[in-house]
């Protein structure tokens, strides 16, 4: 008989976060004159355990100070270049003429050899380029094959063309023309990121019976201790979610009213669907689809390891797509590297497998949290494949080549100033004596970017 998960009582998604200790946060009110005291419980039970969510920035990126408002760098283009959605005219002795798509301009030389392939047939042909416009809109091609003297191999559609080489008579001068390489500039500029937590003078100096507890090793009976860690560790949230869920600001929208037409920071999401992969429609859940995924990584940077960060539902999928691929054996389950019997724990999961490539799997504790990104429908992400490694690019700042990780924080900082996780406590209470406000009020400040270098290499899958 199937079952099912009521929706009620639900997940609490009421916060706690408030300057006072109310009963409504976190306990009712004892009568404590009653005869008759009642049995209780000193510390607080944690029952949403961890509930921190900053942990992937952390595993996958490295943090370097940066000096500057604006970050840029220089990634190499392709090497080889290749035309698609070429249309062409009739035949003529043997050669034919091609026209590029839309505003692409063509690079190739006269005298190389082209390979052009049907995009909706079989056919495909090979021919040495004669002439190019100057304007770079059209070329021509000489066939090699005498077949096509007078009938073009290509009978409708559109072709895609390639070099593979270049042929010379003999005695004829060299190449004409030459290709020079063509740099991708990115950029991204760091954004301020502030909190605060304040507690009277006065509440200061109230104890509680609850002893308190917080993920970061805060204990105690003073309630202002716990709301102060509590503050900090969402403020470390805070930095990671701005990393990853960010977007810089369009010209003429509300946000740039408000902050200004240079606001914002790209985040990796944002990042990797302007300039990255995205997959769609539901977790790829067949070898066949994960061979798609693979197929366009060959067509990327062809990184050998890759990490999936992902939420439950896609680590389940693809705990069960690579389980199908098992006989089950005879009599149980047989899954994986060991033989499961029955005085052992039967594990039914898989932290990596090799499909071309090499693929770790990671639960994203931010994809899972019911009071984040778990369980929203609008713009859901199911998960993201990180390239393991570095990757060599351009500081235009350093002025030479640096190996930086595909991911990788930049902070604000100079030998006068560090604004990667900046505190500082004011007012006249805790300690402090900067104003004659009778409260503690302590700062939080960060500026920060977060870099994406080879964003082409990234997947991110989406609902």
């Amino acid at each position: 008989m199937a079952g099912s998960l009521l929706t009620t009582p639900g997940v609490d998604l009421t916060p706690s976060s408030v300057k006072a200790t109310l009963s409504s946060n976190y306990i009712s009110n004892f009568d404590f004159m009653n005869q008759y005291l009642p049995d209780t419980y000193e510390a607080e039970f944690e029952r949403y355990g961890n509930r921190s969510i900053a942990s992937f920035l952390r595993n996958v990126s490295a943090e370097i100070p940066s000096a500057s408002d604006l970050i840029k760098w220089a990634e190499q283009g392709r090497l080889h270049t290749k035309f698609t959605g070429l249309t062409y005219a009739s035949i003529s002795s043997g050669t034919q003429v091609f026209t590029m798509a839309g505003s692409d301009v063509c690079n190739f030389r006269v005298n190389q050899t082209v390979f052009l392939s049907s995009e909706s047939t079989s056919a495909f042909a090979k021919g040495i380029v004669t002439a190019v416009a100057s304007n770079g809109t059209t070329f021509t091609v000489a066939y090699y094959d005498s077949a096509y003297n007078s009938t073009s191999p290509f009978a409708s559609g559109t072709v895609t063309a390639f070099v593979y080489g270049s042929e010379f008579k003999k005695g004829t001068a060299g190449m004409d023309g030459s290709l020079n390489p063509v740099d991708d500039i990115f950029e991204v500029k760091p954004v301020i990121i502030k909190d605060n937590f304040e507690v009277a003078g006065s509440d200061m100096a109230q104890i509680g019976w609850i002893e308190v507890t917080t993920e970061n090793g805060a204990t105690g009976y003073l309630w202002y201790v716990k709301a102060e860690h509590e503050t900090r560790l969402r403020f470390e949230d805070y930095l990671e979610m701005m990393m990853v869920e960010h977007q810089a600001t369009d010209s003429g929208s509300g946000a740039a009213t408000v902050l200004g037409t240079n606001s914002g920071t790209q985040g990796l999401f944002d990042t990797v669907e302007t300039r990255g992969n995205v997959w769609s429609g539901g977790n790829p859940g067949t070898l066949g689809e994960f061979d798609d995924i693979v197929a366009r990584l060959d067509k990327q940077g062809a990184i050998a390891e890759n990490v999936l960060f992902v939420n439950r539902e896609f680590s389940f999928d693809i705990d069960d797509m690579l389980a199908a691929q098992n006989s089950y054996g005879v009599g149980g389950t047989s899954y994986g590297l060991f033989d499961n019997d029955k005085d052992m724990a039967l594990n039914l999961g898989f932290t990596s497998f090799r499909r071309g490539y090499d693929f770790y799997k990671s639960d994203w504790k931010y994809l899972n949290d019911a009071t984040l990104r778990g369980g929203i429908v609008g713009g859901a992400v199911n998960g993201i494949l990180v390239p393991a490694g570095t990757m060599s690019v351009y500081d235009q700042i350093m002025g030479k080549n640096m190996k930086r990780p595909f991911l990788h924080v930049r902070y604000r900082a100079n030998e006068a100033e560090n604004r990667k996780f900046k505190t500082w406590v004011t007012g006249s209470a805790g300690g402090a004596a900067t104003t004659d406000l009778d409260a503690m009020r302590v700062n939080f400040l960060s500026e920060r970017a977060l870099c994406t270098l080879g964003a082409n290499n990234f997947v991110l899958f989406k609902d």
